[in-house]
């Protein structure tokens, strides 16, 4: 590895500091005072990484060769490739012949779903499980195959978004040929028991996929744990950059693809390789490997502290998802008689959700929370808080304090 791909994590009081890099850019009040954003939707998408940023230059410009030409130039962008590849089956724990890059996380999900039940033709139909929190960018796949005459069933969670092993079970089919259920979830973090669910279905010969776009570079997502057979990450949710990501594909495992062309990764995803962004993937792998523990302890402890402010000062406040293992850096919370986006307008430095970046309409309907049960005025009232390697103790005890003025100042004009 070479000298000019590393990057030294190390933790300044307390942060995650990637070569002195924080989120600062400021914003302006209408008084035009400049005040610092304090970023709170991690889930939706990270900061590119500074080092990130920086192994993907040269190849824009100096090293631009095609990975698939036998000179020089393409030699080197086919090496870069190689080397991302193994990085990112270092955070997975799986071989680099494992790894199909892609355009992201869609994409991936995109090829597991229906390149497993296209596999043997579509005269052998079959039957799919997925649950109902799943992203859209699973569901619309398995809605499209039941469109096609696949069978498709969905699973309920129970109320704090938890998929029971023992609903998967219920819900097989002698056809059933894939099961498909997110790792964590990315409005309220719920943590889905993937290896019981995987154990349960590896016993009657059936395929299991999960997404781990919200999971990967936030908590352990190492295959041999999880024992999937298909495990799908994107680039812009652990500090690489937009429009890349990444399938695990265990060995001897056939898919069908669907983008057909020139036979890139293994046949799997034709077109020429996009090499700065595959660089950068690589990269920010190698970066959330080396900081995973600290990060996980860092990010528990700053978002407990932000939980335990909101519910000593608002009477009422519900923790979505609290009784169940959720990822450290996410908190789902709903303030009592007031609605979650009037909440965020008053804020304007607080960069924060109401719920998932991929759902419109959000305070009239999340899918998640909707599954979970959750009644309408509590998810009106819904904000999402999701932290990261740039959150400071600073910024979060700011935010709180925010935030319980405008819900202070929202409860009153409303009482």
């Amino acid at each position: 590895m070479r000298s000019s791909d590393l990057l030294s994590i190390q933790f300044a009081s307390r942060k995650c500091n990637l070569n002195g890099s924080k989120l600062q850019d400021p914003i302006l009040r209408s008084s035009d005072k400049p005040v610092k954003k304090i970023y709170l939707d991690y889930n939706a998408t990270t900061p590119v990484a500074p080092s990130v940023v920086d192994s993907m230059l040269s190849f824009f410009t100096e090293h631009f060769g095609n990975p698939s030409c036998d000179y020089s130039l393409g030699r080197a962008s086919a090496e870069a490739i190689e080397e991302a590849r193994s990085r990112v089956a270092c955070l997975l724990g799986c071989d680099s012949d494992e790894v199909v890059f892609t355009s992201g996380g869609t994409e991936s999900n995109n090829l597991a779903i229906c390149g497993t039940l296209f596999r043997d033709g579509p005269a052998a139909a079959g039957h799919m499980v997925i649950s109902s929190v799943e992203h859209p960018a699973v569901v619309e796949p398995a809605r499209f195959m039941e469109r096609l005459g696949y069978g498709v069933t969905v699973v309920e969670c129970d109320s704090n978004g938890y998929v029971h092993p023992s609903s998967i079970e219920a819900a097989l089919q002698k056809d059933t040929r894939l099961v498909s259920i997110m790792h964590a979830n990315n409005e309220v973090g719920t943590v889905q028991p993937i290896r019981q669910i995987s154990e349960i279905c590896h016993g009657r010969d059936i395929l299991v996929h999960t997404d781990a776009s919200q999971s990967v570079g936030k908590i352990s997502a190492r295959v041999d744990e999880l024992g999937v057979d298909l495990l799908t990450l994107a680039g812009h949710k652990l500090y690489g950059p937009k429009g890349v990501g990444a399938l695990y594909v265990r060995t001897g495992l056939p898919l069908e693809p669907f983008l057909r062309g020139g036979g890139q990764e293994k046949g799997l995803r034709a077109g020429t390789e996009n090499t700065p962004l595959i660089v950068g993937l690589g990269q920010a792998a190698y970066l959330s490997y080396n900081c995973l523990d600290e990060t996980i302890a860092r990010l528990s402890e700053l978002r407990d502290k932000l939980q335990q402010k909101l519910l000593a000062g608002v009477p009422g406040l519900i923790v979505h998802a609290e009784k169940v293992e959720r990822l450290p850096n996410t908190l789902s919370v709903s303030f009592p008689g007031t609605s979650g986006q009037e909440i965020l307008r008053r804020i304007p430095e607080i960069c924060a959700s109401t719920g998932s970046a991929c759902h419109s309409d959000f305070e009239s309907h999340s899918v998640t929370l909707a599954a979970m049960g959750t009644e309408a005025e509590v998810m009106r009232g819904t904000v999402r808080l999701s932290l990261g390697w740039n959150s400071s103790e600073e910024d979060l005890d700011r935010a709180g304090d925010l935030l319980l003025d405008a819900w202070e100042i929202l409860s009153t004009q409303s009482a």
